[in-house]
């Protein structure tokens, strides 16, 4: 830490992390006050930045030290091209900096800089994220919420035999047991869903701003809180979309969307725009996943095979006994159902006390063989 006896800028304090820790969290280990009370100068630079920092209120882990850098190589960078433009020579240059009103330019560049990126990082975000906590603060049936920190999707599987391919950073809240004539679950992030058919009991996803209902069917919605849109697109089946109620100034419009089929809802403009072809839209496109383009379509095919699909789709382990299925084949489809569902019909399929058990992403099969 003796580089920081070398700081004379406001901004390399802003971009040391440990110095984030001592004035937002107290955490001093890296002994800032002893440091600081040292030098009567050294301590008033010090309570700039500390202002700085705490008007600025950034959350921890937002900012980089690559952004600051980059925001004040910017800075520099303007300040510099400025002067060329006015044929000063490098001495100007250097009495320039040191002048209180290029100083003062240089830190009001630098914070409407970073001025708007917290508003697009990070107030933008968490007033997305506090449109799913209004959500799910207005449900009654005691939801339970699973969060993926991890860096692999995860399986949910829902009361009903609905699963969801959750993906890192998203979550998810759903109750344990579907009551009513209606099934709800709410989603911050991104999740492929595929729903147990039940005419008499539609399927909803809140997922920030809007609403997806369906019967039964397999998509995928993407409404990740700090990014500018939400998408929905369609693998099989049939869904309708609207805005949710708690968006202000929202039109009052249903979106139906059919296979292959996707909407985008532009949170900026509060609009929706649907993509009758996903193949014409380059973004669509390439964030198809496996799961989305494989086939469940099989004939005659050997089940280690029809495993390994389900394995490269979901991103399970899938252990079943090798030795006593090797010459088994199965002709099934399985392209509109749930996991769950899908291997509950290979295990009918295969007979001979053959079962499934789901822990997580581990799935294990128990066979005596098949018929």
């Amino acid at each position: 830490m003796q580089e920081r006896n070398n700081y004379t800028e406001i901004e390399e304090f802003l971009a040391d992390e440990s110095f984030h820790l001592w004035i937002r969290f107290a955490d001093d280990q890296k002994k800032w006050e002893e440091w600081t009370l040292e030098d009567p100068k050294r301590a008033k630079l010090v309570e700039e930045a500390r202002l700085w920092l705490l008007a600025m209120n950034v959350p921890e882990s937002t900012m980089s030290k690559i952004t600051v850098n980059d925001a004040l190589e910017s800075t520099w960078a303007k300040i510099k091209n400025k002067e060329k433009n006015n044929n000063q020579i490098q001495k100007s240059t250097i009495k320039l900096w040191n002048s209180n009103w290029i100083r003062g330019a240089a830190a009001l560049l630098l914070f409407g800089y970073i001025s708007t990126w917290i508003y697009n990082d990070y107030y933008f975000s968490n007033n997305n994220s506090n449109i799913y906590y209004e959500l799910i603060n207005k449900n009654r049936e005691g939801l339970v919420e699973q969060t993926n920190n991890s860096n692999n999707p995860q399986i949910i599987t829902l009361s009903d035999g609905s699963s969801v391919l959750l993906q890192p950073n998203s979550k998810l809240s759903y109750p344990k047991i579907f009551v009513g004539n209606e099934r709800k679950v709410y989603l911050s992030g991104e999740g492929f869903f595929e729903i147990s058919k039940n005419p008499e009991k539609p399927f909803f996803v809140f997922a920030n701003e809007i609403v997806t209902k369906v019967v039964g069917t397999s998509f995928r919605i993407k409404a990740y809180t700090n990014q500018p849109n939400v998408e929905v697109l369609v693998r099989t089946g049939k869904v309708k979309i609207k805005s949710n109620q708690i968006i202000a100034n929202s039109e009052e419009e249903e979106v139906v969307l059919l296979p292959n089929q996707a909407l985008r809802f532009v949170r900026k403009g509060l609009t929706f725009h649907k993509i009758t072809d996903i193949t014409k839209d380059e973004t669509l496109a390439h964030s198809v996943g496996n799961i989305e383009h494989l086939s469940f379509e099989f004939t005659d095919i050997p089940v280690s095979q029809i495993f390994s699909t389900i394995e490269q789709a979901y991103l399970v382990n899938i252990d079943f006994p090798k030795e006593k299925l090797k010459n088994c084949h199965l002709t099934t489809s399985l392209n509109d159902q749930p996991l769950p569902e899908k291997l509950k019909i290979i295990c009918k399929s295969l007979g001979n006390n053959s079962n499934y058990e789901m822990n997580g992403n581990q799935i294990i099969i128990t066979s005596d063989g098949c018929n």
